[in-house]
């Protein structure tokens, strides 16, 4: 690429009182870390831009030192509107909200971050559009602004050409990365997600309510003995008979039994199991699916498939494209350090 032909994009993160830490630094680290990667001139200006222009204290313990909001006017690359518990009661920040409704159809993009969503809608930006917020508050986002068709369970979303939302805290750096991946490619993102040291850069479509790496242990010995046959080796027989009879239970039993103190049925923890050892294998390995899902259990690709949809929202090559390890020779200049 020709040097004429970098340009560094202006991203304006909004601060207020009371908004979470989390929502803004995360982001704001994803850009900062591209614009080290990146080549010289084609990175991005972030700019933590408040009312005031003043220091403010976040909803923890941290206090950031801000710039006055910019005048009309002057070109905005992305405009990212973190939550935070000022956020909701957005009759409490009229001045953010002012400044919104003029300042945000000029911007090329807007981005909102968990409650941030209450800024945008108040605004107006999300009038008529599909938008994400965090799951909790996604019913109190559709009473206020019945507009705003609310997706309560995507990690985040493109709302529309020029706007987009994501779901609470972290989610703003998966946010982040997909906006990066919008301006660069995929593997500029991925670059970003290693140096940050993140494991998995999520999908939008993925849900919010997909399954934690961590399970509750049973407190029972035959029911815990269960879960770590089935975590040992999810490709063996796992079936509900396989496991009373280990268990010496009733299958009527076992599965009262280990559904109370798991919180999950037998058959849906095995899938998840399965799932999981799935996803490790599609992120770093080039086996075919149909190879994956007979060695982590699934009858056939298709069954794994579907599996994944009901667990992830997206099938298997779709999570494969989005996580897979890349190359680590992308191109991207490490920087040097003094």
């Amino acid at each position: 690429m020709a040097d004429a032909d970098l340009v560094t994009k202006t991203v304006v993160v909004l601060a207020y009182g009371g908004v979470q830490a989390l929502d803004l630094v995360g982001p704001a680290e994803v850009f900062d870390t591209a614009t080290l990667l990146l080549p010289e001139g084609d990175g991005y200006e972030v700019v933590v831009a408040s009312p005031t222009g003043e220091p403010l204290r976040a909803s923890g313990s941290l206090t950031f030192h801000t710039c006055p909001l910019p005048e009309p006017g002057p070109h905005i690359d992305t405009l990212i509107i973190p939550g935070g518990v000022g956020a909701i009661d957005s009759s409490a920040r009229p001045d953010c909200v002012t400044w919104l409704a003029d300042e945000g159809f000029r911007s090329t993009r807007i981005a909102t971050v968990c409650t941030g969503a209450f800024l945008a809608a108040e605004a107006g930006l999300l009038d008529g559009l599909p938008a994400t917020t965090h799951w909790a508050l996604a019913d109190e986002l559709q009473r206020r602004y019945p507009a705003v068709e609310v997706d309560p369970s995507a990690i985040f979303r493109r709302s529309s050409k020029r706007v987009w939302t994501s779901a609470g805290v972290s989610s703003g750096i998966d946010l982040a990365l997909a906006l990066l991946e919008d301006d660069h490619d995929q593997n500029v993102a991925q670059s970003v997600a290693q140096w940050l040291v993140i494991y998995r850069r999520r999908s939008g479509f993925q849900s919010q309510f997909a399954p934690p790496v961590w399970t509750p242990r049973a407190r029972s010995t035959p029911v815990r003995a269960a879960q770590e046959y089935i975590e040992a080796d999810p490709s063996q027989p796992c079936g509900i008979p396989d496991l009373a009879d280990r268990a010496g239970m009733s299958e009527r039993h076992f599965t009262r039994l280990f559904t109370a103190e798991v919180g999950t049925p037998p058959g849906r923890y095995v899938e998840k199991v399965r799932v999981d050892l799935a996803r490790a294998h599609l992120e770093t390995s080039g086996d075919t699916n149909a190879f994956i899902a007979l060695r982590c259990g699934f009858r056939s690709a298709e069954v794994m498939r579907r599996a994944f949809l009901r667990s992830l929202g997206i099938p298997p090559d779709t999570y494969r494209q989005s996580f897979a390890q890349t190359d680590p020779g992308l191109g991207i200049t490490v920087p040097e350090t003094t």
